[in-house]
């Protein structure tokens, strides 16, 4: 059987997509076919998150995390302007109890990853209670606009002539006799194909070991949490601005520019069931039978104490996605990327990435097996 693609890329998130566009321009493939289950790109986790580019200060328990960060979001930032809203103010503050860092150790960390911080001045720090939040610093951070940003890659793969496949799930991947891979796939109508390929790149974030044949998983531990990210309405006196109260069982809120309101988010209220991943157990489908009761009452009630400017805010709606989490990061919170080769499946890898601004990571890695 002749090998019909140079590389088969499986999920058409935001890392599915620049992984196929850099085969072709960077590393000089000529047939690359992108897979995605849904009808459009960036429809799953890569649109139901917080949207935030992060600029490392989320991480001050992960130095290696907040290092890249720092390091890759002015990559971001230049490779795709029209996407990033910069025109907020982003804030975070230290609580005074129950924090993982004090506002010294911030600072240090802030110095030693390069961060630019600033002290908020006395109106933005009117809107925290004082007996809570020991300090407070304006800095530098972003938001992406993911309908924007899904646009622009179906530009870019289209441009670069990638072939796209919606409404089909792969759902094998198999070492031929003659050739290096075939992948099975299934459209929403029914019919069944069979692909063949030098290189597949299994990119389906919460779908990693959902795949038979002869894959057998990533070899890593992987947690799958259903998440709640509620999008909420300002008031004037927040509209501009982004905050994180950290670090510990605190909350962020950040403009989500898709829609024009702010997610809101809460390290307690946010994550409502997790589960070890495993083959077998679909997430997609977990995710589907759940309830999807918010608890965006909660969330609102316990980040007031600290904002109470908060109570003014109009809830509207909630994002439910699921979140995949590499288990040996539970405790540090750092998000580094996971780049698999399968030793039984010569030219087959998979990738996962936590933060969108990994993604240059990721593409660091390709240079070395492509």
């Amino acid at each position: 059987m002749q090998i019909g693609h140079d590389a088969i890329i499986i999920g058409g998130g935001f890392y599915g997509a620049a992984i196929a566009v850099y085969l072709v321009r960077q590393r000089g493939l000529k047939r690359v076919v992108l897979i995605e289950r849904e009808p459009a790109l960036m429809t799953r986790a890569s649109y139901n998150n917080q949207a935030r580019v992060h600029n490392g200060y989320h991480y001050p328990r992960s130095f290696t995390t907040a290092y890249r960060s720092r390091i890759n979001l002015p990559k971001f930032v230049q490779e795709w302007p029209t996407a990033v809203k910069q025109d907020f103010t982003k804030l975070y503050a230290i609580a005074r109890r129950n924090s993982k860092v004090t506002a010294k150790q911030f600072e240090r960390f802030c110095r030693d990853i390069g961060a630019d911080i600033r002290v908020a001045d006395p109106a933005l720090r009117g809107l925290f209670e004082p007996r809570l939040i020991e300090k407070i610093y304006v800095v530098k951070e972003y938001v992406f606009d993911a309908t924007k940003l899904a646009r622009l890659a179906e530009q870019e793969l289209r441009q670069a002539g990638v072939q796209l496949i919606y409404d089909t799930s792969v759902t094998a991947v198999s070492k031929g006799v003659d050739i290096p891979l075939q992948v099975a796939l299934h459209n929403k109508q029914g019919v069944q194909e069979l692909l063949t390929s030098q290189f597949v790149f299994n990119c389906t974030y919460s779908g990693l070991n959902q795949l038979s044949g002869d894959f057998s998983g990533v070899c890593s531990g992987l947690k799958q949490e259903i998440t709640e990210m509620a999008l909420m309405q300002m008031p004037e006196s927040l509209c501009g601005l982004g905050v994180t109260v950290m670090d510990g069982p605190f909350f962020s809120l950040m403009p989500f520019p898709s829609c024009g309101l702010h997610t809101l988010s809460h390290v307690r209220y946010t994550p409502h069931m997790h589960w070890s991943d495993q083959r077998g157990i679909d997430p997609y489908e977990k995710l589907r039978g759940y309830h999807k009761e918010t608890r965006v009452d909660r969330m609102v009630r316990d980040a007031a104490r600290y904002m109470p400017e908060l109570l003014k805010a109009e809830y509207k709606e909630s994002l439910f996605e699921v979140k995949t989490i590499l288990n040996k990061n539970e405790s540090d919170d750092g998000r580094p990327i996971l780049f698999e080769k399968h030793m039984d499946l010569p030219g087959c890898y998979s990738v996962l990435g936590g933060k969108i601004d990994n993604i240059y990571d990721v593409l660091e890695k390709l240079d070395e097996v492509i």
